[in-house]
């Protein structure tokens, strides 16, 4: 297998924060750049301060969040609120290929790192920003987290129970996609560097590529005036009945750990032609109330969608979720059981593509983390996990920025490295 990953090579300086741009790093990393990511003391970042801790100890080396979160980005210390560190920002991207920010426009331009003066240092410099809205428009300035930032894509209009107010998705699930299409972006002006040895300013607006997710609803509005509203367990097109999650028995699993599985284990099913109605027939036995006339169309079963689905849960709950599933599966229905947290830990096939994955972080504690979500044929991906606070400074500011011993000691003692 050659080992030689297709990113070898590539320097990144990545001053995003939070989630979404070491998330960014990450996929680069995961590619076989360099990530170095900046951050100081002087602010530590949420990521750093979320529970669970390892070993329960409360740091902000310890974050398993963080570990995951950060996965193949390196880590230098720099106050960036002091001259002389906005300083060695601007010499330590002479060294790198690629510039990496999710600060609000303007931000990086206040800090002496705006794309002119980084080209200035080097030429061929790409800069990918990856600001909320976007660099231009009405919109730019707006401050979002990754929660309020699904807000403002029209995607929590869509979320909630049929014909109630909107219930927002409680996680910012908005970070890591938006940091998997950044890295997108920096790919596209690689490949563009590589043919003409020019770089460029990327921007990516979180915004739109969240935005994506709403596709259906957006053409349903633009084709049919239609606007699109919390439907609960319903198509989002009315395209397929029944469509939905039906609760399933507890099994053993719950006994192992003491608690009910007959309320939170669940199946989903979608049934997108009669044809598949068919199949989910003779999967039930052909049940008097599923052979209904009406029932017989998409038209009928939506106009009895309400009824379709108390009948098809009355039938579900009897059955394990991963049972019922193979069942399915097996007459040709889209099924699958929802699975928790500890599911996918144990999952037969998670664990066969090593989407989780046991490391032993730097301070010697071992924990379990994402593994590689990029699988290649040619090379294989050693995962390092999140990095503990400016573990790289002596080799980055000390080997490869060759700064002297006496000036590097000046900046940790008045807390310019910090």
């Amino acid at each position: 297998m050659n080992k030689a990953l297709p990113l070898q090579g590539i320097r990144v300086a990545n001053f995003g924060r939070e989630w979404l741009g070491p998330v960014a790093g990450q996929t680069l990393g995961f590619l076989g750049a360099e990530v170095i990511k900046i951050e100081s003391k002087a602010r530590i970042e949420i990521n750093r301060t979320l529970p669970p801790y390892a070993e329960g100890i409360q740091d902000i080396n310890r974050s398993i969040q963080n570990h995951a979160g950060w996965a193949g980005n390196g880590s230098i210390t720099l106050n960036l609120t002091k001259p002389e560190g906005r300083a060695l920002a601007q010499q330590l991207v002479s060294h790198c290929d690629v510039v990496i920010d999710n600060f609000s426009p303007g931000v990086m331009d206040k800090l002496g790192l705006g794309y002119d003066a980084l080209k200035a240092i080097k030429s061929d410099i790409i800069m990918a920003s990856m600001p909320a809205a976007g660099e231009t428009g009405p919109m730019k300035t707006v401050r979002t987290y990754g929660m309020s930032l699904s807000s403002i894509t029209g995607l929590d209009s869509l979320t909630g129970y049929f014909e109630e107010p909107p219930t927002p998705m409680e996680n910012a699930f908005a970070d890591p996609l938006g940091g998997v299409v950044g890295a997108v972006g920096v790919l596209l002006a690689l490949h563009h560097h590589k043919r003409t040895g020019r770089g460029q300013k990327v921007d990516f607006s979180q915004q739109e590529g969240i935005m994506q997710m709403i596709g259906p609803a957006f053409m349903d509005y633009i084709m049919n005036g239609r606007i699109a509203g919390p439907i609960g367990n319903r198509h989002p097109t009315n395209a397929a009945a029944p469509h939905g999650v039906f609760p399933c028995s507890g099994d053993e699993r719950g006994d192992e750990r003491g608690d009910e599985r007959g309320d939170d284990r669940w199946i989903s099913i979608a049934v997108m032609n009669d044809k598949e109605w068919q199949s989910l027939c003779q999967a039930m036995g052909s049940p008097d109330w599923a052979m209904d006339e009406t029932l017989k169309t998409t038209a009928g079963r939506l106009d009895n969608i309400d009824t379709l689905h108390e009948q098809l849960a009355a039938w579900t709950k009897d059955y394990k979720d991963d049972e019922l599933a193979e069942l399915l599966q097996k007459h040709e229905v889209a099924a699958a059981p929802v699975l928790n947290i500890p599911d996918l830990l144990n999952n037969p096939h998670y664990k066969a593509r090593k989407t989780f994955i046991e490391v032993t972080h730097p301070l010697g504690f071992k924990e379990t983390i994402y593994g590689p979500y990029i699988k290649t044929s040619r090379t294989e991906i050693d995962v390092h996990p999140g990095p503990v606070m400016g573990q790289d400074n002596e080799r980055v500011f000390r080997e490869m920025m060759d700064i002297p011993h006496d000036e590097y000691q000046k900046y940790l003692d008045e807390e310019v490295i910090y």
